[in-house]
């Protein structure tokens, strides 16, 4: 990635950016703020640092604001957990219990600048605390669902080298099953009130320890996190991204998908493994000085949520198609929401009827966004913009966004073809660095000038960009990312199955949901079929992460195969889906 963007380069990766925006209701922040300060790189006056760590570049100048005066009252982080329990934090409060943590991690746990740690929690406060420490120490954040198995756990652990894991005591167990074959883990932290052998208890040593500790230095195209994300072919990919595409992107993007200010809270309700929380409950809400608000919800439940809008001042809610799918069948005139003004899908298309029914009952739109982990936000619905049913937006700042064919030319308005985004000569800040240890699938993203996102989509006269679905088998259910290989790979561990394919199913609520295509080994020809159907899916929920199970499964004689024996999990797909 080039680090030093001349005005002309500048001007380039802001093609897409749309003209003479205004703020809708909202002004422009103090002269002072952290945002502000970046303003003259964003004219192209300046070239883009050298050096950019997010802890003590955006977290540690918003407290020094708070400390002068010159931010409102509202905190910068608010939790609860629906059993009385709360937590409330400044910027001032989060820097001082963060260099706490990153002593643990440096001086208890020994690790240093690069070092890889997994952490895998709930939405609990210590997740955030973990992720700031990691940044102030250098140390590169592996982040993962808390759903995972111990077959996950290990293949995470040795695919990543990672030398410290941070879990719960729900899965320290899991983690201690995978630990003796992977050599490089050196240290286990639990979060809990208890105790286990060959584990530290990550509370005590953090409250014990001290709070002097300095930022170290990183430049900005140092790794700082990765996130496994899942393909249609093999185990998931490690994604990495550094300190400038995902903690500098948000400096310089204005406000283009959030828009918010140093007064306002955002909700957003997706589990902590995924990337979407890491820019809506981390990165661009602080870099405005927000309040992230997090509910630590153990499944979703839209009257709890419901409440939670009217109880507490939200102004903005993110969430997967899914949230809202489930909002819009309870009787909304029944709540009055305290203050929400913004709701933000993503994740997956959201159906124009739900859009309907919300904005029927609620008054209250809801803006698309589209992205994947591997660039974070690629399109979306800014606020104060246009909002045409079915489409997810226009291309966001610094994104040259393309809707291109197999030769990566680029197609005319409304005809299909593959989503992409520019990525030569320049490649833009957002851009995740690589696949780690897989440089021909890094070099297999990209088509020409462009990366190649593996969607199929649409591109209107105006630059909205509507999603027609997947190039891949990849399924996309309630916003979870689920490839086909790791629940084929599960069912095929059963001794009933001979032969499976999975591919995506239409689904009300989900969007869509994994179905299983299985042919049955002649010795469970004759078993209840329906009992079987409970047991594969049992089967799958203890051998990967329980949300990859197959909802649906269809008993075959034969799978579909091309003349070189490959299944045709299109030909599946599209008898599925109505297309044959």
């Amino acid at each position: 990635m080039k680090l030093l963007l001349k005005l002309q380069n500048l001007k380039l990766l802001w093609t897409l950016k749309p003209p003479n925006r205004t703020f809708h209701g909202h002004p422009r922040l103090l002269s002072s703020d952290v945002y502000s300060q970046y303003e003259s790189i964003r004219q192209g006056k300046q070239e883009i640092p050298k050096y950019f760590n997010f802890a003590s570049d955006v977290l540690d100048k918003w407290s020094e604001i708070e400390k002068a005066g010159k931010r409102p009252s509202n905190p910068a982080f608010w939790w609860i957990n629906g059993e009385g329990e709360e937590v409330k934090w400044s910027f001032e409060e989060l820097g001082f219990l963060s260099r706490k943590v990153a002593n643990v991690l440096t001086k208890e746990c020994g690790l240093q600048k690069g070092d890889r740690l997994i952490l895998i929690l709930p939405r609990i406060p210590e997740w955030w605390l973990v992720k700031v420490a990691c940044m102030r120490a250098g140390i590169v954040i592996i982040p993962g669902t808390s759903q995972l198995s111990a077959k996950d756990i290990l293949y995470r652990l040795q695919a990543s080298k990672a030398k410290c894991i941070i879990t719960t005591d729900k899965l320290a167990p899991a983690v201690d099953s995978a630990a003796s074959q992977c050599q490089l883990l050196k240290t286990k932290l639990m979060v809990s009130k208890g105790s286990r052998e060959g584990w530290l208890n990550f509370t005590e040593l953090y409250l014990n320890q001290s709070a002097d500790h300095s930022c170290i230095k990183t430049r900005i195209q140092d790794p700082m996190i990765i996130f496994f994300t899942s393909g249609t072919t093999g185990s998931p990919k490690m994604t990495q991204h550094s300190q400038g595409s995902l903690g500098f992107r948000p400096l310089l993007s204005e406000r283009y998908w959030l828009d918010l200010t140093p007064s306002h809270m955002i909700w957003n309700t997706a589990d902590t493994g995924w990337i979407l929380t890491s820019i809506a409950s981390f990165f661009d809400p602080w870099v405005f000085g927000s309040c992230i608000f997090i509910h630590n919800l153990p499944q979703t439940d839209s009257e709890v949520i419901l409440n939670t809008l009217c109880r507490f001042p939200i102004d903005a809610l993110v969430g997967a198609p899914t949230l809202f799918r489930m909002l819009v069948q309870n009787d909304l005139s029944k709540y009055k929401f305290m203050k929400l003004k913004y709701c933000v899908s993503g994740g997956e298309p959201l159906n124009p009827e739900v859009m309907e029914q919300w904005k029927s009952q609620t008054g209250l739109d809801i803006h698309e966004v589209y992205g994947q982990t591997e660039m974070g936000v690629i399109c979306s619905v800014f606020k104060g913009m246009k909002i045409k049913p079915g489409s997810m937006g226009k291309a966001a700042p610094l994104y040259d966004v393309q809707i291109i064919d197999k030769n990566a030319n680029i197609l005319p308005p409304g005809q299909q073809g593959e989503i992409a985004v520019r990525s030569k000569p320049i490649r833009p800040l957002g851009f995740f660095s690589e696949y780690l240890d897989n440089p021909k699938k890094t070099a297999e993203s990209e088509r020409g000038d462009f990366y190649v996102t593996g969607d199929r989509g649409t591109m209107d006269e105006e630059g909205y960009f509507q999603f027609i679905g997947r190039n891949d088998d990849i399924i996309i259910s309630s916003g979870y990312r689920i490839g086909p290989f790791e629940v084929e790979s599960a069912l095929i561990e059963h001794p009933a199955v001979v032969e499976t394919a999975v591919v995506s199913s239409p689904d009300p609520l989900r969007g869509e949901v994994v179905k299983a295509f299985v042919v049955l080994s002649p010795t469970f020809s004759s078993t209840d079929l329906k009992s079987l159907i409970r047991d594969l899916q049992d089967h799958v929920k203890k051998t990967t992460a329980p949300y990859k199970y197959p909802r649906k499964v269809e008993f075959v004689k034969e799978l579909p195969k091309t003349v070189t024996g490959k299944i045709k999990r299109n030909e599946l797909r599209d008898k599925e889906w109505g297309r044959i």
